[in-house]
């Protein structure tokens, strides 16, 4: 830009300096909580006895209180010789609501609207058009997503992308909808384990799962396990029972009464899950993958009608089908640690092995074996599926699907092991042959070859460019396949063959430190020495049903292997291919991280030290003495833990809640510690109405809506925010409560407050993360650790809220970050907000506030008014609500003036600051001018960078 910003920051401060002066009352030195009065001595350990409904208090002046919130509040000012602030205008109660409840300010006919609303209850009609619009579930969902560490990047050293907006999306859906607290709590807990869990359930685990992943070279992947657990367990101490049980994974708590053991107890709860990755589909892609289902139905049934003897027939097959087998005998072969690119091989107890930690985009793993099986007519591969896969594998690229570049083998005498041969393979066999598929961008290896997957026999053709793929597309991949390779003659050696395969994996992407590998998840070899082996056609599921009797199946076990079948029915050529189009059609879906309750239990020991490699003394599941029990006689699993978290008996739960709660609205909770309620918090402000809130809290259904409908409609919330004098020497950060809140909005609502001030603001709720303008240097080598990808969002996608800005964990989206949102590495219940020049040039020069700058201005010249008086009403209006002061007013038309002759000068260039494009200026009103749009673009600049318009009053 042409102009200064000095000159603009110093219009912005002086117009700001016409307000009331901000006190940040999210900064209270701790000797200042109950200085004042001292209203009673409350024990150390408050919070670990149940909170009780206590008395309302009594108080002297009956005229001031809306509801029982009112009554505590009061009593403790009375106690104080203080008075409370009188009600705020209409003008500032409007915009304060909706920042507080949609996190948007009003339109200018919204408070017109509400001003002249002469009703009786105005106000509560208002409240609940805002806890019903759908922008309340993004803007209390952002608090919680803090606590939950939501990111769209792994962190550590290569911070990969990963999806998981599905999880971000069920928590605004579940806030929208109301879901009670204590079901909100278990579903994300132990979504998966309640009774025929849908995907929403499934997908609310995801708040275990938002933990950090470490894919670096060369890491022992259950080290990052255990990290990842360890932020778990954070994360439920401070998000859900607002306590600091991480204290407890090196030692005993210092001050608390929890135990090492009692931390490792809760922790064998949770250390029983997979690191699941599931496929997820929004409402639209669900509604198509039931009509291709229908559809494939449809057809089945039709085959069934037109041919009444199909069951006979099919029984006749799977005679034939269960005896075509060869027996196999599983290798377990150690792995060339060298040979692996640093990838890890898990060996697993089924003799294969799953692949984990850092994965290359190129290698070929080396793995070794000694077997006394004579004539070895045939190899197998089986690449199976795995719920620590992507997708459940079973590959590990983005699909998890993956590609066998060359499978090679080496035999050797185990009495002459340096006598090595290469065995020729004369034929290959697979389950799934695809046709010749050129590889997806995210593989491209910047080598400008021509590299595809396609048929099994591509893995023995040497070469490079060739491999075979098990990608069969949406709705099908991720299932386990096998591949049989036939060598030339029988291998084998009279006292022993050492046998050494070669799985070349090169068919990836160029970066590592992308999602671009194309490896296999989990793999296993065997052999056999009957002539003929093929890859058995039958998928496994399949296999398995065939050895159940018929009169014992079930009808979803008896129709999987009716569509099994009928692909070997030749006259049934047509509908098969009509099916085949249909799975065509199904959709791609998203992935998203879940946790899924594994089979066989794992045992949970006491770390020493927290070191994953000092395992000492067995912990069984189990809670802390301290708090509430267990029920009796519950199974001791994810589920029973989540409801205990919940329970009614739990001291501290549903404070932590409130809490918090009080806490987005006042600036400061009724606690100020929100992430401790211990030994070492300080004592609540008001602990009769902390536990009155409480108890309120779980009988009104643990229903957040309701909780929030008390606050703002008590007159505590609805007090002026002005500072006496009195107030300030009193109680300079509010924590009496004798006037109402003033602070400057969350990060996120600094950017949602230009974009709808600017009218640029897209309403969309829900979908993937965006990518608004980013300086290019920040996802490239050094500030970036290696290049990631930031597809800058074009159209109307980058003007969505800051809740759905994408955010890489070691390169957080600056303008967030100077506006102090977290960056996701480990659960937040309580932002810092600071207060820097450089949140000053951030809402000056970042370029979508230069955007709805030029925005702002484009609409004042539509729809301002006729003269530059009216528009500078009309903007101030869309900026901070209220109408100018005169003062202000005169101000801002004299900047307008000397903006306006400048531009008019023969050498300026207005289009430069007036339009995102110069090259494409928007279209402006009749009678407008260039130079006008480029002042007014000035002007609205200032506008937005008030103090005023990023502070809810």
């Amino acid at each position: 830009m042409r102009y200064g910003c000095l000159l603009i920051g110093c219009l912005a401060l002086a117009l700001a300096g016409t307000g009331s002066v901000a006190i940040d009352e999210a900064k209270k030195p701790a000797a200042e909580v109950q200085k004042a009065g001292e209203p009673r001595k409350i024990p150390q350990d408050w919070a670990y006895h149940a909170p009780k409904r206590p008395d309302l208090p009594v108080v002297k002046d009956k005229d001031w209180d809306r509801n029982e919130i009112d009554l505590f509040i009061f009593a403790r000012l009375e106690q104080e010789g203080l008075k409370p602030s009188p009600e705020a205008d209409r003008v500032t109660l409007i915009r304060r609501l909706s920042l507080d409840l949609i996190g948007l300010p009003p339109t200018p006919e919204e408070v017109d609207a509400f001003v002249a609303d002469k009703s009786g209850d105005a106000y509560e009609k208002l409240v609940e058009r805002m806890l019903t619009s759908p922008h309340y579930g993004e803007r209390w969902g952002r608090h919680w997503l803090d606590a939950a560490r939501y990111a769209d990047s792994d962190g550590f050293e290569k911070d990969k992308s990963r999806q998981v907006w599905f999880y971000r999306d069920w928590v605004i859906n579940a806030l929208n909808k109301d879901l009670p607290f204590n079901q909100f709590i278990i579903e994300q807990i132990a979504g998966d384990l309640l009774e025929k869990p849908t995907q929403d359930q499934i997908v609310a685990t995801g708040f275990l799962r938002n933990s950090m992943i470490n894919e670096e070279g060369g890491i022992d992947p259950e080290q990052f396990r255990m990290e990842a657990m360890f932020d778990r367990m954070d994360a439920i101490g401070k998000g859900v029972l607002g306590l600091t049980i991480q204290c407890c994974q090196c030692h005993n708590h210092k001050f608390d009464a929890f135990k090492q053991v009692e931390y490792y107890r809760m922790f064998a709860f949770l250390n029983n899950a997979h690191e699941a990755n599931i496929a997820v589909y929004t409402p639209e892609e669900e509604m198509k993958r039931a009509e291709v289902f229908r559809g494939i139905h449809e057809i089945e049934s039709a085959l069934r009608e037109r041919d009444p003897k199909w069951r006979e027939k099919m029984h006749a097959w799977e005679e034939t089908a269960k005896k075509d087998q060869p027996k196999w005998t599983v290798l377990r072969p150690e792995v060339d640690e060298l040979s692996t690119g640093g990838q890890k091989y898990l060996p697993l107890d089924d003799g294969s092995f799953l692949a984990l930690g850092y994965a290359p985009t190129k290698h070929t793993v080396k793995m070794g074996v000694k077997t006394d099986v004579k004539d070895i007519t045939a190899f197998r591969l089986e690449v199976l599926c795995d719920p620590n896969l992507p997708l459940n594998g079973p590959g590990r690229s983005i699909y998890g699907a993956g590609a066998l570049t060359e499978f090679k083998v080496d035999a050797a005498p185990a009495d002459d092991p340096e006598k090595k041969v290469h065995i020729k393979f004369v034929r290959a066999t697979a389950d799934v042959n695809p046709l010749d598929t050129p590889l997806a961008s995210i593989f491209d290896d910047k080598s400008g070859k021509k590299r595809i997957t396609g048929a099994v026999s591509y893995a023995i053709d040497d070469k490079e460019e060739t491999a075979w793929g098990f990608d069969v597309g949406p709705g099908r991949r991720n299932q386990p396949r096998k591949a049989v390779f036939t060598p030339e003659k029988p291998i084998g050696f009279e006292k022993g063959t050492i046998l050494t395969f070669h799985l070349k994996q090169n068919h990836g992407g160029w970066n590592s430190d992308d999602n671009q590998n194309n490896n296999l998840g989990r793999m296993r070899l065997s052999v056999t020495t009957q002539a003929g082996a093929e890859a058995d056609p039958l998928p496994d599921n399949v296999r398995t049903i065939l050895d159940i009797p018929h009169d014992k199946r079930t009808p979803g076990q008896e129709a999987a292997v009716f569509s099994y079948w009928r692909t070997t029915v030749s006259d049934w050529k047509d509908a098969n291919d009509k099916i085949e189009a249909l799975w065509k059609q199904h959709p791609e879906g998203a992935s998203q991280l879940v946790l899924k309750e594994r089979d066989k239990g794992r045992e949970t020991h006491v770390l020493k030290r927290g070191d994953f490699l000092k395992p000492g003394a067995s912990a069984s599941p189990g809670v802390p003495a301290v708090l509430h029990p267990l029920p009796e006689d519950a199974p001791l699993n994810r589920l029973t833990f989540a409801k205990w978290l919940v329970d009614p008996a739990s001291p501290t739960t549903a404070r932590a809640a409130v809490n918090r709660i009080w806490q987005h609205y006042f600036g400061t909770g009724l606690v100020s510690t929100s992430e401790d309620l211990g030994m070492q918090s300080e004592p609540p402000s008001h602990p009769e109405l902390l536990d009155w809130l409480a108890v309120e809290f779980m009988e009104r259904g643990w229903s957040l809506k309701k909780l929030h409908r008390l606050i703002v409609t008590s007159a505590t919330y609805r007090q002026a925010s002005i500072v006496t004098p009195e107030l300030r020497t009193r109680d300079p950060y509010n924590r009496l409560l004798a006037r109402g809140p003033r602070f400057r909005v969350d990060a996120e609502l600094v950017k949602d407050i230009a974009l709808s001030a600017s009218g640029l603001f897209n309403p969309k709720v829900g979908g993937r993360s965006v990518f608004p303008p980013l300086p290019g240097f920040m996802v490239e080598p050094p500030v970036s650790y290696g290049p990631k990808i930031w597809p800058e969002d074009k159209d109307a996608e980058r003007y969505r809220r800051g809740l759905y800005t994408f955010r890489y964990r070691s390169i957080p989206y600056p303008v967030l970050q100077n506006f102090d949102a977290p960056n996701g590495d480990f659960a937040c219940v309580r932002r810092a907000r600071s207060n820097t020049p450089l949140q000053a040039l951030t809402t000056l020069n970042e370029p979508i506030f230069v955007e709805c700058a030029q925005g702002l201005a484009l609409k004042t010249l539509h729809d301002g008014g006729r003269t530059d008086g009216e528009r500078i009403v009309f903007a101030f209006r869309r900026c901070v609500s209220r109408r100018p002061t005169n003062a202000e007013t005169d101000v801002l038309l004299s900047l307008l003036e000397k903006e306006q002759n400048r531009f008019a000068e023969p050498d300026a260039k207005p289009w430069e600051v007036a339009a995102r494009d110069p090259a494409k200026p928007p279209k402006l009103p009749e009678g407008a001018t260039p130079s006008q749009a480029a002042a007014w673009t000035v002007v609205a600049r200032v506008m937005l960078n008030l103090d005023e318009t990023i502070t809810k009053e």
